[in-house]
C-alpha cells in the first residue's frame, strides 16, 4: 500500500510514559491491596481509559477505591511527567524524515498529551494534529478514535496506517480497517501480534518497512 498518512498513538510511542504512569498507579494501588508487575500493567492498562484501570483494580481487590484516587494519580503523575518524560528513541529524526502528514491520536485527555509532547521536545510538530478520545467521548478498544483522526486530516482509511504499542490500541485500529504497525518493547510483542500488527523494534527499522 502507499502510505499518505501516519496515526501515531502518544505514550509508549511518541513519548517513553508507561513505565512512570503505570509505576505511579501501582504504588498508589499497593496502598489498598492491590498487587501487580510492571510488565503485567503494560499488558492490561496501557492504551486503555484510566476509569476501566480503576475499576480492574477495584475487582481485584473487592472494594471502591477512594473518589479522590483519580484526582490524586492525575495530580501526581502530572508533576512527574513535567521532569521525566523523554521522546523514545529515534521519534524526532524518523518525523523529520516524513515527507507525508501525520497526527497523534490518544486516549488520553488534550492537556495531557500537549504536556507529554510538549516536555519531550515534540509539541511543535503536532500542534493542530492532536486527536483525543476525550474529544468524541470513546476510547480504545474502539476504533472511533483513528476513524475520526483521519477523517479530520482528510484521508481514507486504505491511506493511513496506525503506530501503537498496546493491545487495546491494535485492537482499535484493526477494527477501524487500519494497517497497524506494533512497536515493540519486550512486553508486548506477542499480544500486539497476535492481534494483527506487523511488529517493528526501532524507527530505523520501521522507516525501512515503509520506505520512507
Amino acid at each position: 500500500m502507499e502510505v499518505k498518512c501516519i496515526i501515531f498513538d502518544c505514550d509508549g510511542v511518541l513519548v517513553d510514559t508507561e513505565k512512570i504512569g503505570n509505576g505511579i498507579m501501582l504504588e498508589m494501588a499497593a496502598e489498598y491491596g492491590f498487587k501487580m508487575k510492571l510488565e503485567e500493567a503494560y499488558r492490561d492498562f496501557n492504551g486503555r481509559k484510566l476509569k476501566e484501570c480503576f475499576l480492574y483494580i477495584e475487582n481485584a481487590i473487592g472494594k471502591k477505591l477512594p473518589d479522590t484516587f483519580e484526582a490524586d494519580y492525575r495530580q501526581k503523575s502530572f508533576e512527574a511527567f513535567k521532569t521525566q518524560v523523554k521522546s523514545m528513541e529515534g521519534v524526532l529524526a524518523f518525523i523529520e524524515s516524513l515527507k507525508i502528514p501525520y497526527c497523534v491520536a490518544s486516549s488520553g485527555p488534550v492537556d495531557k498529551i500537549r504536556l507529554n509532547l510538549e516536555v519531550a521536545g515534540l509539541l511543535d510538530k503536532f500542534e493542530n494534529k492532536i486527536f483525543s478520545s476525550y474529544q468524541i467521548n470513546s476510547w480504545k478498544p474502539d476504533p472511533e478514535i483513528f476513524l475520526h483522526a483521519a477523517k479530520e486530516m482528510g484521508f481514507e482509511v486504505k491511506d493511513c496506517i496506525v503506530i501503537e504499542d498496546s493491545k487495546a490500541g491494535v485492537i482499535s485500529g484493526i477494527k477501524g480497517g487500519f494497517k497497524v504497525y506494533g512497536f515493540a518493547n519486550g512486553y508486548n510483542n506477542e499480544d500486539l501480534e497476535k492481534e494483527g500488527a506487523e511488529l517493528f523494534y526501532s524507527y530505523e527499522e520501521l522507516s525501512k518497512k515503509l520506505h520512507l
